[in-house]
């Protein structure tokens, strides 16, 4: 079966009477069964909200380079912060981006006997001086995004036969949401470049606003990839690992990169990761019969690791495996681990 484009769905049926939400949760489950991501119009996250985003991250890239300097991820334990051009690794490439990782602002945890290592994940995160307003407006953003995850969770616990709280307690206010704000600059000329490599989110599920007119992403359906541009008004909506993991495969990971923009342009992309609490596993969803036989078991994926049951275990992995430069250098005993 061909596939021309991300399927797009309505979130605005979730609240328009039972017949008309119960058909879309069925429509977003096997939108994630069959294909693992998705358009989702009708989120009612206001115009002017999503313009201040656009607006500060622009805002940001634009600071002289010594300011973004100042708040450079290097600077971080918990790899928070900027992250300059060519500086990740993806799928065992150089990705060709710049941008900012931004977490829920808490307080660093010691080290110690006892403490799990993914614990120094926690703590503050490292806002540019020059633009006081930025986090404000990344908190609204990031809360608005997070009550958009939490229900479609709910709605897709509840297509599946399994009750609507079965998630919440591994997210509640503990969760471990993660924003990047990130820039694409142009270097692809008649071959296309690396803006960012193939690969799964580690996540459970991910929000993706992209700068209006903008393209790049690709999304691999069936040993093809599919181009999934900007489409106005809404975000991109995928499932990652440990999602797939508490269905046993019934949910899909998909495979997805970025194409770097032409030469001469660039582009702003905005993912946001709703993951659960550093120590939650996710439970194993308890699913109508019909659904637990058609669960496809976990993807292989393509560096060979292992889906870890907790999820800081797979949150402290991707970040020593991304940001080789940030681990040897808050984090030497680790670095090699």
């Amino acid at each position: 079966m061909s596939l021309e484009s991300l399927p797009v769905l309505d979130y605005s049926r979730l609240s328009a009477g039972p017949e008309e939400a119960s058909r879309f949760r069925d429509d977003l489950r096997d939108a994630m069964h069959n294909v693992g991501f998705l358009y989702l119009a009708g989120h009612g996250v206001p115009q002017e909200l999503t313009d201040s985003m656009l607006d500060i991250s622009r805002r940001f890239f634009n600071l002289p380079e010594e300011q973004k300097l100042e708040v450079e991820n290097i600077h971080s334990p918990q790899f928070r912060g900027y992250t300059r051009m060519g500086a990740e690794i993806t799928d065992r490439a150089v990705d060709w981006r710049e941008q900012i990782d931004i977490g829920v602002e808490r307080g660093a945890v010691e080290p110690g006997p006892g403490v799990p290592r993914y614990r120094l994940l926690e703590g503050p995160n490292l806002w540019p001086t020059a633009l006081p307003e930025m986090q404000d407006i990344v908190s609204e953003w990031t809360e608005r995004l997070a009550a958009i995850s939490m229900n479609l969770l709910r709605a897709l616990a509840v297509s599946l036969g399994a009750p609507e709280d079965s998630f919440d307690a591994a997210f509640g206010d503990k969760a471990f949401p993660m924003l990047k704000i990130v820039r694409y600059p142009g270097e692809s000329g008649d071959e296309p470049k690396q803006g960012v490599g193939s690969h799964r989110d580690g996540g459970v599920l991910t929000l993706l606003l992209v700068e209006p007119g903008k393209g790049g992403l690709q999304v691999e359906y069936q040993g093809q990839w599919i181009d999934a541009p900007q489409v106005p008004g809404t975000f991109v909506v995928n499932i990652g690992e440990m999602l797939e993991l508490a269905t046993n495969g019934y949910l899909k990971a998909t495979l997805h990169r970025v194409i770097s923009p032409a030469r001469g342009t660039d582009r702003i992309s905005l993912p946001f990761f709703y993951n659960p609490a550093l120590d939650a596993r996710m439970p194993q969803l308890a699913m109508n019969p019909e659904f637990h036989t058609k669960a496809r078991g976990l993807s292989v994926d393509p560096t060979n690791s292992p889906i870890l049951e907790t999820y800081g275990d797979n949150a402290l992995r991707y970040r020593l495996r991304a940001h080789p430069n940030v681990a040897a250098h808050q984090h030497p005993d680790l670095a090699t681990a």
